[in-house]
């Protein structure tokens, strides 16, 4: 199969992304968005525009970075005692302004999965319009060595997505890093075939995976938001939105 896009030096680096004010853009927060320590910063609701697309990498913009958030994403639980205290806020905040909202958790390889699932199910919202929850993987690789290598991570990782499905009523999303699908996911191609992927890849070259959403920096700029915001974009276009919202979302 022929490759759009880029090579260099006989490796394959991807189709390089022009950015406009066509494109559906959204963003991902924790409690850092609200601040560290004691310092505490609120999230202006109503102010909400991204303002940059970060400096972190090089990347392809044609004209000015004036984008609404069309998406957030927003930290709810990680391992089986995390919770984020801002989540719950956040999450109506997002729903009263009509913003299409979903929830994450952090994958611990120190806690039962099973028991992680349950953990995020028991104290994350999930109402109708919903975007599908998301598994956020980011183990490093003496991590996944001390747990027994790729297999057992995959086992557990499929554990979690069956549980929070079948709780939810609609597939799990998969965050991972471009240098995890290079170096794993291909040892788990059920994973890969069946869920849809969300992947952090800050360049200008576009993600070589079938994918949902790409972030693109974790160095963004939101107006309403103090300090860095992880920037992301849909794989498509406002149609195809449209579509995804239609037939993906929780019913």
């Amino acid at each position: 199969m022929m490759k759009a896009g880029e090579w260099q030096a006989g490796s394959y680096k991807g189709e390089k992304t022009i950015h406009t004010s066509e494109r559906i853009y959204g963003i991902d927060i924790s409690r850092y968005q609200h601040g560290r320590g004691r310092r505490y910063w609120p999230i202006h609701w109503d102010k909400l525009r991204i303002v940059s697309l970060g400096n972190l990498s090089r990347k392809r913009i044609s004209g000015r970075v004036d984008y609404p958030v069309s998406f957030v994403y927003i930290k709810s639980t990680e391992g089986v005692t995390v919770r984020n205290r801002y989540y719950r806020a956040d999450y109506l905040q997002a729903r009263r302004r009509g913003i299409p909202v979903g929830a994450y958790h952090f994958f611990s390889l120190r806690s039962d999965a099973s028991a992680q699932a349950r953990h995020f199910v028991r104290h994350s919202l999930f109402r109708s319009g919903d975007l599908p929850p998301v598994l956020d993987v980011e183990p490093t690789d003496s991590q996944i060595r001390a747990i027994g290598g790729p297999e057992e991570l995959f086992r557990r990782v499929r554990q979690w997505m069956s549980i929070v499905r079948s709780r939810t009523g609609v597939k799990p999303v998969l965050y991972v890093s471009q240098e995890f699908v290079r170096k794993y996911l291909d040892m788990a191609p059920d994973l890969k075939r069946d869920y849809n992927v969300w992947i952090a890849r800050y360049g200008e070259y576009k993600p070589d995976i079938k994918l949902l959403f790409w972030q693109l920096s974790p160095d963004g700029r939101v107006s309403g938001i103090r300090g860095d915001v992880d920037i992301n974009v849909f794989n498509g276009y406002a149609g195809l939105f449209r579509r995804f919202l239609d037939e993906e979302t929780i019913k």
